[in-house]
């Protein structure tokens, strides 16, 4: 067994559900130029931290120096449930129904990166789960767990749009894997179903005009969603999944047996009325271990107070 195939085995083992091996080099410029338009744009918004060299970014060996190889790994986060849709709940998006995978990712990481340091002592190693200068859907493309599709997210076509992402950098020369290839074709449903025509062209999303941007990046005190974009929301708490959920990737998807991503009754369906009334240390204490905790009590309680006003005009 080759030392790739070793690793790969050990990251099945920990639970991964996706593993692939990108050769570090340049990014192809189709992706590595993405990010610079993207910015020059202005689409980021108000994640300055995005602006921050922008070219380290696309280049591991700026991150960590001598990496010579990046394996990609995601896990299945698709958990087969459906959302509560009665009148008087609102919606959250389906990776924030568990915990944090922030956290899942990393303990699960932080695991294979002994696991790789027992099988070859001589390599050095970095992990990242999501908040590394990595561009991590542009190099798991290259790895091969799937393309980046025209909503700018990894798009597999075994396990769909619902996969999370990790990735360790490494200093050893590993196998790599073949690419994926862009199988979006000339669907557009993705485009179609942005609420708020956030998706301005294919692989090109302002996130200005994303609703998981205006309900979880804008959560200073005072920060307020333009009135144009906020009457979009309907019941959209905390996320969105339109553009996920309308691709056809997604038809087979098979639910993980992946407990942390198991939703709970409070988030499957939660009840807009009884959220509006959660005090601060309340909302500290009930969301410690999930996503939602990044959105802030007094964002939160603004995207709950939005559902509120969008269903009850709905149903009048």
């Amino acid at each position: 067994m080759s030392l790739a195939d070793a690793i790969k085995q050990e990251a099945h083992a920990l639970g991964f559900d996706a593993v692939g091996i990108a050769r570090v080099d340049a990014l192809p410029a189709t992706l590595s130029s993405r990010l610079t338009d993207w910015l020059g744009r202005g689409y980021h918004g108000a994640m300055q931290w995005m602006e921050k060299t922008p070219a380290r970014r696309a280049d591991p060996r700026d991150v960590l120096p001598g990496c010579r190889s990046l394996i990609a790994l995601g896990m299945n986060y698709y958990t087969g449930h459906q959302a509560d849709e009665r009148p008087g709940h609102g919606r959250i998006a389906r990776y924030a129904w568990g915990q944090d995978y922030h956290a899942v990712l990393r303990d699960r990481l932080e695991q294979l990166e002994a696991r790789i340091t027992a099988l070859a002592p001589e390599a050095a190693t970095r992990l990242y789960v999501d908040t590394g200068p990595v561009m991590e859907k542009a190099w798991a493309q290259q790895a091969g767990l799937g393309w980046i599709g025209k909503h700018s997210n990894l798009v597999s076509t075994r396990y769909g749009s619902w996969l999370v992402l990790g990735e360790v950098l490494t200093t050893l020369d590993l196998d790599a894997d073949e690419p994926a290839t862009d199988l979006c074709g000339t669907c557009t449903l993705c485009l179609k179903a942005c609420p708020t025509g956030a998706i301005t062209e294919p692989y090109l999303v302002d996130a200005r005009r994303c609703i998981s941007y205006l309900t979880i990046e804008l959560h200073k005190p005072g920060d307020e969603i333009p009135s144009d974009l906020a009457s979009k929301l309907g019941n959209r708490i905390f996320g969105c999944d339109d553009c996920l959920d309308i691709c056809p990737y997604n038809v087979h998807a098979t639910p993980t047996d992946e407990p942390a991503f198991q939703p709970t009754p409070g988030t499957l369906a939660p009840r807009l009325e009884r959220l509006a009334t959660m005090k601060k240390d309340e909302f500290s204490t009930t969301f410690r271990l999930s996503p939602i905790s990044r959105s802030k009590h007094a964002g939160f309680l603004r995207n709950i107070r939005l559902a509120i006003k969008n269903t009850s005009v709905r149903t009048t």
